[in-house]
């Protein structure tokens, strides 16, 4: 085989973080032509269940729809011809069946029928595979949670300190996210459709077939594929496309959040959490890479473009668009290998991430004291005046700053400050004891299941 084979099989050479999870066999070459080969088995089946169709060819179209049994790159190269990998496929069905019951194949469908109905069973598919990744990651991110309720670490906004949190909340925070994802994907899964309408979306071969009620063939090829029963053919009426865009797309960022976070508190500089496998470096020996949540930031960034083009795949004229349905079919594809990469990458990565409590807490020293800054002006106002008690800490904060002395030391030194009752420096100046409701929040957020 050489590099310009066409029959070469795409791996993930380039794409590490879809490359061997259950979402890349999921959608594979492979996953697609067996998807196909089910949706065209169904129709007869549906067919052949009120009395469109004899059971043998029911039967016969079932037995010929193995995936094995078909040359999947002979397929690929002819849809050029027609635009779409059903033609090339339903010709192969036909003659793979007998003579008899050929007939009974793609009866009365299009094109678009088989691959919307395959691409949905992909997606279902897929989803499930998914679903079970977030799970696991929300496992993990609980049991993170609850260890660490309590563990304090800096606060950060734009960058800098700002006042203490704790790493529990974080974790739950993440997980929040997960079950927003979560929950998300789970309804999408739930209200994937089927696709029959025929040329025009008007079923009038079916009826030409004799079927007296195409609502209930609809019906009936819904159950058989185990999706929706859709209201009308949605040919041109993409929402069932939109809303799995907007559900996946959603999941890589809401991962992606995760993935964000464990970049930054890995810096070496920072060096408060760390993979628990990390990835090593071709040139550096001594570098453990945050590469999971790397996988995963890499999803995030690529899936919103995806979803914008399946949104803009939408706008499709007449009963069925020249381009538009065929845009959505990689970027759909890419979509579910990403986030179904990044559920995998997460899992992994909360599984084993490691947490450096002893780090954090020195961390909270970094600004000399100035971190808990907000709950002083909070405590002193009262005592001294509002305007008093802010000058008073900004000759304070700057001192601590230039000196680089803890701000209770500078504060212990002010006239009669720490002789005024109800104040005591000590307490008021220990992050640890300023992270406000972190910890309720925290158990009130593990809750939800």
């Amino acid at each position: 085989m050489t590099a310009a084979d066409p029959v070469a099989t795409d791996t993930g050479l380039l794409a590490p973080g879809r490359a061997g999870s259950p979402a890349s066999a999921a959608t594979s070459d492979s996953a697609y032509l067996r998807a196909l080969l089910d949706a065209e088995a169904a129709l007869t089946r549906a067919q052949a269940s009120l009395g469109l169709a004899p059971a043998e060819a029911a039967t016969a179209v079932t037995l010929a729809a193995r995936a094995a049994d078909f040359d999947i790159t002979s397929i690929a190269l002819r849809a050029r011809g027609g635009g779409n990998p059903v033609i090339p496929l339903v010709a192969d069905l036909t003659a793979a069946v007998a003579a008899e019951y050929a007939p009974y194949v793609h009866r009365g469908a299009t094109s678009q029928d088989i691959l919307d109905s395959a691409t949905m069973l992909v997606a279902a598919r897929t989803l499930h595979v998914i679903l079970d990744d977030l799970d696991r990651t929300a496992h993990h991110l609980a049991r993170l949670a609850a260890r660490h309720r309590d563990t304090v670490l800096p606060g950060r906004t734009l960058t800098q300190h700002a006042v203490p949190t704790t790493f529990g909340l974080k974790a739950a925070g993440w997980r929040s996210l997960v079950l927003d994802a979560r929950d998300r994907l789970r309804s999408v899964r739930t209200s994937l459709p089927a696709q029959l309408g025929g040329a025009a979306g008007t079923l009038a071969a079916f009826t030409a077939f004799g079927a007296d009620d195409t609502r209930a063939l609809t019906a009936a090829y819904s159950r058989e594929l185990g999706l929706a029963e859709p209201v009308l053919p949605w040919h041109t009426l993409r929402t069932p496309i939109a809303d799995l865009a907007g559900a996946l797309a959603f999941t890589a960022g809401a991962l992606g959040k995760t993935a964000a976070d464990v970049l930054t508190l890995s810096r070496t500089e920072i060096a408060e959490l760390a993979e628990g496998t990390g990835g090593g470096s071709s040139a550096m020996p001594h570098k453990s890479n945050p590469v999971r949540a790397t996988l995963v930031a890499s999803a995030a960034r690529r899936a919103p473009l995806l979803a914008a083009t399946l949104y803009g795949a939408m706008a499709a004229e007449d009963e069925r668009p020249a381009g538009a349905w065929h845009a959505e079919w990689e970027p759909l594809r890419d979509l579910l290998r990403l986030a179904g990469g990044a559920a995998r990458d997460t899992a992994e990565l909360t599984e084993d991430l490691r947490v450096d409590a002893v780090a954090m807490s020195e961390h909270l020293g970094l600004t000399h004291g100035l971190i808990v800054s907000e709950r002083l002006a909070a405590e002193l106002a009262p005592v001294l005046g509002r305007t008093a008690a802010r000058e008073l800490l900004t000759r304070a904060a700057a001192r601590a700053v230039d000196e680089r002395r803890p701000l209770a030391d500078v504060l212990g030194e002010e006239p009669g400050l720490g002789g005024l009752p109800g104040v005591d420096l000590a307490d008021l100046t220990d992050p640890t004891r300023y992270t406000g409701s972190a910890g309720v929040l925290t158990d009130r957020a593990l809750e939800r299941r």
